[in-house]
């Protein structure tokens, strides 16, 4: 009973946390599903990681990257090498039937070191010397026709400006489920491009543009076909699957203004929305790269170049910036397009599949929402364990999609999210209980004023009603009778009377009675009815006591709206006569021994109901003639219904025994007295008291004992 009363405000301090837990969750979700700016920072990192943790397995090596390299340089002289030099190697590399190559190496201008450039700057020579070098073909005619004998690929790098350059694109055919009649706007764009000499661009068999934007300064995206002002044109890596594969064109799929995919042949590889995709890097390999100067003079592995689709790119140092990559290696640009064709072929590249953003907002939603509805439930250790699982579980997902379907989830982002949604709801969880504490608090200091007051209450109620009891050195100046009472209240206060005081100097009154319940309430009853009965005593000195009784019942039962009602025994000892005469209204039947006696007997005439529980009744009065030494005790029924820890009842032969050990005349009634109460309270032992406890002991010694 109470707890309920408590409930309600703090369901309403749990829903208020709930609904600032359910904004930020909203927040969080529009900015994971939207990939703000620092989101995609912390996608990247966390794909990199994927890669850093699990690189890509090589399943074959189709690539060989022969590199002009520092070995090949100091063999053969610096770089520009003579381009006839480069179609010597370009001859040799053909010579080992590969599949294509690529020449990954830009040369716009005219070669400065070909013999009729030398004839033009020396000025006036030997005439003879002049027409024989005149009579040379220049090194790019060689180079040229190396190209022209080869299944050979330029580089065309894009430019944001236009050049003039002449742009031969091989064609690309586009495809768009949609119908629509533009290409997609989310394709990378160049205003121009930088070619190589229109000599040595013409005798190439195709040509694949080379740029790619890093992220970041890392590559981790390369478009397969771009837009050179509205022209499409494949990338390096397309362009010479397409004429290893010795098709004509290459096709593009689009939807809308997305692109789906780009196909060479029977080669269909899907595409994010600009064109690009995601490469799945391998550690540098040394078996798939060749030095030139080895080919040049037949120490490489033919091998290593049959078949193979061939680059032939600059590796030495200072020649060219080598890139970074999400493995953590750096690699030459030669390399990188080499890895793109190997996940080309291979079937490996990575895939962010379109929706994924919307699947982590909702994986977001949905533990965002567990922790919502735990966190201001449980306690801080369960709550932040929860959030663990809640932060790991996506992680573990993420991490095995990524090894088994090589897709790309984030779980960083939605982590974090959760991670911000969890620190916002256990701070406002904390704020609430630090208050709810700070409330309870208050609620039990002004519980504990409360309680001191109504204890103070109760003691002065307690101080009243004890001094409501009559003296005990009342009757100790009269050698004829030895009178003692004790009252022990169940509470602080309590339900049980006695009285009794001299009517004149022979006769004495007594009384013992019982309020129905214990307490506060009982206690003021009784005080009103042990008034209400002196007064109809005084009142009456010289009526029967059954007279006495009804009027004291007709006055009690006049104020009581509670329905109240009290046993009461009340008598009249004549000190030199002996006479006892009495009244019992419902209360416990008292005992009355002889001095010569055994055990006492128990009075059971002059009875009549309590007071209060019939209106009017007749009370009839009834008579005894005490001998000098007779004893009288009256008691209520807080004392044989006094339980122990059993449930036991103390019950009446267990008093008539205690009385009969304790009936020495030598003994007073104080002691008789205190002898049934320690018995009683030995029996209750550690039970608690269901009842208040009144005894009033009477030893008559005679009339001839008067002081």
């Amino acid at each position: 009973m109470r707890w309920r009363p408590a409930r309600a405000p703090v369901r309403g301090r749990t829903g208020r946390i709930r609904i600032v837990g359910a904004v930020v969750l909203l927040v969080l979700i529009v900015l994971t599903w939207r990939q703000a700016l620092w989101t995609e920072r912390l996608q990247a990192a966390w794909f990199d990681a994927h890669q850093t943790l699990a690189p890509r397995q090589v399943r074959s090596l189709p690539v060989t990257v022969v590199e002009i390299d520092q070995k090949s340089l100091a063999a053969l002289g610096q770089w520009p090498w003579p381009r006839n030099l480069l179609a010597q190697l370009v001859d040799t590399v053909n010579r080992a039937q590969p599949a294509a190559i690529g020449v990954n190496i830009l040369m716009p201008e005219a070669d400065a070191l070909s013999a009729e450039r030398l004839l033009a700057r020396a000025g006036t020579l030997d005439p003879a010397l002049s027409y024989a070098l005149a009579s040379l073909p220049s090194n790019d005619t060689e180079l040229a026709s190396a190209l022209a004998r080869a299944p050979s690929v330029l580089v065309v790098a894009g430019t944001p400006e236009p050049t003039g350059m002449a742009l031969r694109a091989t064609p690309v055919t586009v495809r768009n489920a949609s119908a629509a009649a533009s290409l997609p706007p989310l394709l990378a764009n160049h205003a121009g491009v930088l070619s190589s000499l229109d000599e040595i661009d013409r005798a190439a068999s195709g040509r694949g543009l080379i740029s790619a934007d890093p992220s970041r300064g890392v590559i981790r995206r390369i478009p397969l076909v771009v837009s050179v002002d509205g022209t499409l044109m494949p990338t390096l890596a397309v362009e010479m699957l397409r004429v290893a594969m010795h098709v004509p064109i290459v096709r593009m799929a689009t939807s809308g203004t997305m692109v789906t995919s780009v196909a060479v042949g029977d080669v269909v590889t899907p595409t994010e929305a600009d064109g690009a995709v995601r490469l799945y890097f391998s550690p540098r390999r040394a078996d798939r790269l060749v030095s030139a100067v080895d080919v040049l003079q037949g120490r490489a592995d033919p091998a290593l170049l049959e078949h193979r689709l061939v680059l032939i790119g600059l590796a030495g140092i200072g020649l060219l910036e080598y890139q970074d990559t999400p493995i953590g290696e750096r690699m030459s640009g030669t390399e990188i397009h080499a890895q793109l064709l190997e996940n080309l072929i291979d079937r490996t590249l990575l895939k962010r599949p379109r929706r994924a953003p919307q699947v982590e907002a909702l994986l977001l939603l949905v533990l965002g929402a567990v922790l919502i509805w735990a966190t201001p439930r449980w306690q801080p250790l369960d709550a932040t364990l929860l959030m663990l699982a809640c932060a790991v579980l996506p992680v573990l997902l993420a991490f095995l999609l990524f090894r088994t379907e090589r897709l790309l989830f984030d779980a960083v982002t939605p982590g974090l999210g959760l991670l911000l949604l969890f620190l916002t709801l256990i701070v406002l969880t904390l704020t609430e209980a630090t208050r709810t504490r700070r409330s309870l608090e208050r609620v039990v200091a002004d519980q504990r004023e409360q309680g001191a007051r109504i204890a103070g209450e109760l003691e002065a109620a307690h101080r009243i009603q004890t001094a409501t009891l009559p003296r005990a050195d009342l009757l100790q100046a009269d050698g004829r009778v030895d009178l003692a009472a004790t009252l022990v209240p169940a509470r602080e206060v309590g339900g049980d009377l006695y009285d009794y005081f001299m009517l004149d100097e022979r006769r004495l009154f007594f009384l013992i009675g019982d309020v129905a319940g214990k307490g506060l309430s009982a206690s003021i009853f009784m005080a009103v009815s042990k008034a209400l009965c002196k007064s109809a005593m005084l009142r009456m000195p010289g009526a029967e006591i059954g007279e006495i009784m009804s009027t004291a019942n007709a006055e009690v039962s006049r104020d009581n709206p509670e329905m109240l009602f009290v046993t009461l025994f009340a008598g009249i000892l004549d000190l030199d006569s002996g006479e006892l005469r009495y009244c019992n209204a419902g209360n416990e039947n008292p005992y009355l021994w002889h001095a010569a006696g055994t055990l006492p007997d128990r009075i059971t005439d002059g009875d009549g109901p309590p007071l209060c529980a019939v209106a009017g009744f007749d009370y009839r009065g009834g008579r005894r003639q005490l001998s000098p030494g007779d004893w009288l005790c009256l008691m209520t029924d807080g004392v044989t219904e006094a339980q122990n820890p059993a449930g036991e009842l103390y019950g009446h032969p267990r008093v008539q025994a205690r009385l009969g050990a304790g009936r020495d005349a030598t003994h007073g009634a104080h002691a008789v007295v205190e002898a049934l109460h320690r018995d009683v309270l030995a029996f209750a032992g550690s039970a608690e008291a269901a009842d208040d406890l009144t005894i009033l002991a009477l030893h008559w010694h005679g009339p001839d004992a008067r002081a």
